[in-house]
């Protein structure tokens, strides 16, 4: 099957994104991994389908895959390349896409290159945790911002080693389902530095949305960080995470960043 696809990036966190509006295109996980491998494939964190819209209301359906050819609910970055690529398919009003995901429905807006998503509801939020790996004793919270994360705050977030010690708390017994490890320092001036390692990718990537939003509703829960609260992810963008906080109810979650597109072409999946 050849398909026609797009590379994009979210502030580093890497997409092969396909426009399937017709729906004809299904894609076996394993096509999905060879897709995203970066030495036989195209090479991608993930990959996105653009999907016709299931729901009332909505324009479009985005189906989101892991680089191992997982499929998971929900993605921060790559729900932004999918609002500019949907724009770009000719897909809402120009400025804003309404869609569905794993994770429940979800608007965009477009802005100069910009693009500000509301998030789905955050769960499952539970703080001031402690687990011991191999690597030592951390301090965490967790919670799902559409998938799982766990945040650990660090003096010195660059001395951590990010591969080993992310995958300890990725494979952790005390998650069964697995999770995304993000580690974080707050800078003098209020903009928190963000580290994270993805589950089904089994690395570090250079941003990821859902865990900077993690980080910032942590940091507000936690150390009284006013929002709106502005982060730098490893791939030297700085993206932005609003809310309305009511005790530890957290509301109007919002996630502003850029999207691009890197090159276009054709492939044999």
């Amino acid at each position: 099957m050849r398909i026609e696809f797009t590379k994009m990036h979210g502030a580093g966190n890497d997409f092969v994104m396909i426009e399937n509006l017709g729906g004809a295109i299904e894609l076996t996980s394993e096509q999905v991994a060879n897709l995203c491998d970066r030495r036989f494939g195209i090479g991608a964190d993930g990959l996105i389908l653009l999907n016709p819209p299931v729901a009332e209301g909505a324009d479009a359906t985005m189906i989101y895959y892991n680089a191992d050819g997982g499929r998971v609910d929900m993605c921060g970055n790559g729900a932004r390349c999918f609002t500019s690529f949907a724009i770009l398919n000719g897909v809402g009003n120009g400025k804003q896409v309404n869609f569905t995901t794993d994770a429940g429905p979800m608007r965009a807006d477009a802005d100069d290159g910009q693009y500000t998503i509301r998030m789905t509801p955050v769960h499952s939020i539970e703080l001031d945790q402690t687990l011991t790996t191999t690597h030592g004793s951390y301090d965490f919270a967790f919670m799902n911002t559409g998938v799982e994360h766990v945040v650990v705050f660090n003096e010195d977030v660059e001395s951590v080693d990010i591969v080993p010690e992310g995958s300890a708390i990725r494979y952790h017994d005390r998650f069964p389902a697995g999770t995304n490890a993000n580690f974080a320092q707050i800078g003098d001036d209020g903009v928190i530095v963000v580290r994270t390692y993805e589950r089904g990718v089994e690395n570090e990537t250079l941003a990821c949305g859902t865990g900077v939003v993690a980080v910032a509703i942590t940091a507000n829960l936690t150390k009284d960080l006013p929002t709106p609260i502005s982060l730098s992810v490893r791939g030297g963008d700085t993206l932005k995470v609003d809310f309305n906080r009511d005790g530890n109810a957290i509301s109007d979650l919002t996630l502003t960043g850029p999207a691009k597109v890197v090159f276009t072409g054709k492939v044999e999946a």
